[in-house]
């Protein structure tokens, strides 16, 4: 936003440098926005999910109520302007947590919504998201606030590698988060992290649906575990 005011007043004639102090910001950009995410208590079934999209990288809620059935079989329902792939990628975390969770009743309807609807959001990256919101609202078990993930899922459970590892990292530790769970396939793309972010940041590698959980929901009793 710097770069085109400094563009926008070179067009109109101006000359010599753009000198920028904190004074400027609040008139250019409007008062500073404050999330506070460690501040905040998530209900059972709110996740933190991490994204990247033209501005960055960002923190997004998943959020997942678990309801009674209406009709004979129990319906999975998603909103939030979804596309195709995020769709499946709900599709098999279910299926995926259902291996590890049998003792869990999933005969209820399920409503998967991403807020800002008006945003439209597709990839596979939410995998993991998913899963642990899933884990969360169906055993009314909180995840931790100061916890985001991000990580595509198979039906099998293995977790596997996404892109914006850097952008993601460094949206939590703005976001003032302190552990990020990440795929260990992407272990290598912590090269571009820089070094004082990861001082601030516990960044848990992990290879399958089990370890998520026990990142995640530690308190839950995990099949084969």
């Amino acid at each position: 936003k710097i770069c085109r005011k400094a563009a926008r007043r070179r067009a109109e004639g101006a000359t010599g440098p753009l000198v920028v102090t904190k004074d400027h910001l609040r008139s250019w950009f409007g008062a500073e926005i404050r999330t506070e995410q460690e501040l905040r208590t998530l209900p059972p079934g709110v996740v933190q999910g991490l994204v990247v999209g033209s501005n960055g990288g960002g923190v997004m809620d998943i959020e997942i109520a678990v309801l009674k059935p209406l009709g004979p079989e129990p319906v999975l329902k998603l909103t939030g302007s979804l596309g195709a792939v995020m769709q499946e990628s709900a599709q098999a975390a279910m299926t995926a947590l259902r291996q590890l969770l049998p003792h869990v009743n999933f005969s209820r309807d399920i409503h998967v919504h991403l807020p800002h609807g008006a945003i439209p959001k597709d990839g596979p990256s939410a995998g993991i998201t998913l899963a642990v919101a899933l884990a969360s609202a169906l055993t009314s078990t909180p995840v931790d606030s100061g916890i985001a993930m991000t990580g595509e899922i198979t039906l099998t459970g293995r977790v596997m590698a996404v892109g914006g590892i850097r952008e993601k990292v460094l949206a939590a530790a703005r976001e003032g988060l302190y552990e990020v769970i990440l795929p260990a396939e992407n272990e290598g793309d912590l090269e571009d992290v820089p070094d004082n972010v990861k001082a601030l940041i516990k960044l848990r590698l992990v290879k399958n649906l089990s370890d998520v959980l026990a990142a995640a929901l530690p308190q839950l009793e995990i099949e084969g575990r």
